[in-house]
């Protein structure tokens, strides 16, 4: 994906450029030094070694779900336009993706789809991450000066009370499915996950296969005992030789 840097205030190109959760070469003997935190003012990215500098300035804290950079919603949205960017929940938190992430199949079937990468999408999103949404606004408008919001503060959570790190156990879905409590409003919110809808028919059909298996139990019974009683009882008798 290529997005124009010559449209982009300095701040936004290298957020969606700059490779995070990489070792700081600063503080390469120091535990927990993978740079996970963007401050916004210097344009760069820092390890929790790095912060004390940058105390007084505006902090993004980067967080990672498998191997993909992700932001909290409510961060993201003190500084863009976060209109139909599809959001995750995760940890009671919405998210949402810096960029697009590979797809293994091709496959375009009914639905929504991302406007950039083509990904599946959830109705009404239209755009899968930050990037998507910004590369089309720059290629449809050529800027994305209006969709810019002005943030005077921002600053990190309290220390310990998060790492950044999202592993696959801290279950990742689309905000406003099924299991995800409502209140925090935003598109979707009406919208029931597809993979329990599936996990629900797949539950219906077993249930139905296992009472037509106990049904047919009976009946396979009988005909095991009348086929029992018709067998020729006693042992074969040899005939004779002469």
């Amino acid at each position: 994906m290529f997005v124009a840097s010559n449209v982009l205030p300095r701040w936004l190109e290298v957020l969606i450029t700059e490779k995070f959760y990489n070792a700081c070469i600063i503080h390469e003997e120091a535990k927990k030094n993978e740079k996970n935190v963007y401050c916004l003012d210097c344009c760069i990215s820092l390890c929790p070694h790095c912060l004390s500098p940058h105390h007084s300035h505006r902090l993004l804290q980067i967080r990672r779900y498998v191997y993909h950079d992700v932001i909290r919603l409510d961060d993201a949205a003190k500084l863009i336009d976060c209109a139909f960017v599809q959001s995750y929940t995760t940890n009671s938190a919405k998210v949402v993706f810096l960029h697009h992430r590979p797809q293994t199949r091709n496959f375009r079937g009914s639905g929504n789809f991302c406007s950039t990468c083509d990904r599946s999408l959830q109705d009404p999103y239209l755009f899968c991450s930050l990037s998507c949404k910004i590369d089309y606004l720059i290629r449809t408008t050529g800027g994305i000066s209006k969709y810019l919001l002005d943030c005077k503060f921002m600053s990190l959570p309290e220390p310990g009370s998060d790492d950044g790190l999202m592993t696959p156990d801290s279950i990742l879905e689309p905000a406003g499915s099924s299991r995800t409590s409502s209140g925090s409003g935003g598109y979707g919110g009406g919208t029931m996950d597809c993979r329990t809808l599936t996990c629900t028919a797949t539950t219906e059909i077993v249930r139905k296969k296992r009472s037509s298996l106990s049904a047919c139990r009976p009946v396979c019974s009988s005909v095991s005992e009348i086929s029992a009683m018709n067998r020729r009882k006693g042992t074969p008798q040899r005939a004779p030789l002469y």
